[in-house]
């Protein structure tokens, strides 16, 4: 079968609520790719890391990195074997980026060291869609699908969370990323939005980051 992209693994990402899942679910699905999602709610310090972040967020980023490299790892061999592309909803830095937000002193020092131990070790994205919302945009959305632990989630911590995605995008030298600003696209329930995704990602893009709105 063809290739419908024009490379071999495709990241979607975005800040908490930003609706990478939903968007990747439906790229795999149209694309006929394999698909690798962020398995976050088998994560049993994340309800207990929004009650008391100070206490639980080392725990919470170590056993988020181990997590998301032994399943990118996985994922990225069996696309290998079978021929298929790779469509994700998250990159592996978002490791780095949640732990430089969450962390500090000795225990940030400790997480970046394995971090770079075993980053090396994985595939980059060919292309990285990153969906920019605004944060009463994501705060709209998190109340919407509901999750008790989430509701707790403050404006400020969203904030930081999309700044460090920016500002790690943005700097990104020989990667093809794409941020496309996306309070207004619904890909979920509108095709006209949902074509001019699809569309975008299966262009050849130069290695820079572009800001796009339909």
């Amino acid at each position: 079968m063809k290739n419908p992209l024009p490379y071999s693994y495709l990241a979607v990402e975005g800040n908490i609520g930003a609706g990478k899942t939903s968007l990747a679910r439906i790229l795999s699905t149209k694309f006929n790719s394999a698909l690798v999602l962020e398995e976050f709610a088998e994560n049993t310090f994340l309800p207990q890391f929004y009650e008391q972040p100070e206490r639980f967020a080392f725990p919470l980023e170590m056993s988020f990195l181990a997590e998301r490299f032994q399943q990118i790892k996985l994922e990225q061999q069996r696309a290998l074997e079978n021929q298929q592309v790779l469509v994700g909803d998250y990159i592996f830095e978002k490791s780095l980026l949640f732990a430089q937000v969450n962390l500090s002193g000795a225990e940030l020092d400790l997480f970046t060291r394995f971090y770079k131990l075993i980053n090396p070790s994985l595939r980059s994205p060919d292309l990285v869609l990153y969906l920019h919302r605004s944060t009463p945009a994501l705060l709209q959305n998190i109340h919407t699908r509901g999750r008790e632990y989430e509701k707790s989630i403050p404006a400020a911590y969203l904030d930081k969370l999309s700044e460090a995605y920016l500002d790690h995008l943005q700097s990104t030298h020989n990667q093809r990323v794409i941020i496309l600003k996306s309070d207004e696209i619904d890909f979920v329930n509108n095709p006209a939005d949902l074509r001019f995704v699809m569309d975008l990602v299966q262009q050849e893009h130069p290695e820079k980051v572009l800001v796009l709105n339909p």
